[in-house]
């Protein structure tokens, strides 16, 4: 079972999302919701939660700011951040503060929003498909160098590229006809090749040094 806790300004939106979840998804439960940064700290007081569902412009403390104070006195909670805007920008700040995935309010659809709730559950980074392309012009401080350019075989690639498209292992692993398990293990390769730890990492290396092109 998910515990989920909404933050989101508009009661609206938190009827809404809460409604999704209660009426088709019944593995995930939603254990509160606040209207604000303030709210939702107050919450986690005496709420245990499992992830946050964080509208990242908020007002008073910003979203951005709240998952920093989320990453630092909360590390084992998960942060999935929600928002109309997807400019490089936002997609910049969302990776810096360290949020495990971020899909736009503008083109998410439930199904999407629940894929990406089990994903970052699982461990998995989760960017919606219409913020792949923009991780292209993001550039994130913590960049990892190398001297030389691993090698990756075929399959690597492929599993690069489906990250790319913002695809998660199980869909991958249909997709390829092999084992979301499998697809996993291919990853950590990867990213033990690379030196870094997550799927947006992956992304950004491969585009940056042209193992991967971005899709029109």
């Amino acid at each position: 079972m998910i515990r989920l806790i909404i933050v989101d300004d508009h009661k609206l939106v938190r009827m809404m999302l809460n409604l999704t979840f209660k009426s088709s998804y019944p593995d995930i439960i939603v254990a509160g919701e606040a209207e604000s940064g303030e709210a939702l700290f107050a919450l986690l007081d005496t709420t245990p939660a499992d992830i946050v569902l964080l509208d990242i412009n908020l007002p008073g403390i910003g979203g951005i700011e709240i998952a920093r104070r989320l990453r630092s006195n909360y590390p084992d909670l998960k942060i999935l951040a929600i928002s109309a805007e997807n400019t490089a920008e936002t997609v910049k700040a969302i990776l810096e503060a360290g949020i495990h995935g971020f899909i736009s309010k503008q083109n998410g659809e439930a199904n999407e929003l629940v894929n990406a709730v089990r994903s970052v559950m699982n461990g998995l980074d989760y960017f919606g498909h219409d913020i792949a392309s923009i991780m292209f012009g993001v550039y994130v401080a913590k960049k990892k160098t190398t001297d030389t350019t691993p090698e990756f075989s075929e399959r690597e690639r492929e599993i690069i590229s489906l990250c790319r498209d913002g695809l998660i292992a199980k869909e991958i692993a249909k997709r390829l006809n092999i084992k979301p398990s499998t697809v996993n293990t291919y990853k950590e390769r990867i990213f033990h090749k690379l030196g870094i730890n997550n799927s947006m990492e992956m992304v950004q290396y491969a585009l940056k040094n042209g193992i991967i092109q971005v899709e029109n």
